[in-house]
């Protein structure tokens, strides 16, 4: 079982940035595939970003590649989104989740854990 606690999130200017941080307890996320998922109202949850256990490989939304960055910090047990050139349309809550390591993580059925979340907005 993790436990998954995100944090950083706020509000922003358009062009801004924040760096969003999930915190896990429970298990080590070294056994871990790690997601970002965003949600705004009347959406559907979409995907962000995935990270591999080891690091090694990151998968990006269209939406957002190249202007977010995830990462891992198996030591901390951290997962981190650092999100650069804030668009109003990245305002949503944001969560993270694990998956098996097998997961590629590209999908929200991959994913097993999740967190609350944390919201998003960004000011035109």
């Amino acid at each position: 079982q993790v436990q998954l606690v995100e944090s950083g999130g706020g509000l922003v200017q358009t062009g801004g940035s924040l760096r969003l941080s999930c915190a896990a307890s429970g298990r080590t996320l070294s056994f871990y595939t790690m997601g970002w998922f965003r949600q705004s109202p009347g959406k559907e949850r979409e995907f962000v970003a995935s990270i591999s256990v080891n690091g090694a490989r990151t998968d990006y939304a269209d939406s957002v590649k190249d202007r977010f960055t995830i990462s891992k910090d198996n030591a901390k047990n951290t997962v981190y989104l650092q999100m650069n050139s804030l668009k109003p349309e990245d305002m949503a809550v944001y969560c993270c989740a694990a998956a098996s390591l097998s997961k590629r993580g590209l999908t929200r059925d991959d994913y097993a854990y999740w967190g609350q979340g944390t919201q998003v907005t960004v000011s035109s």
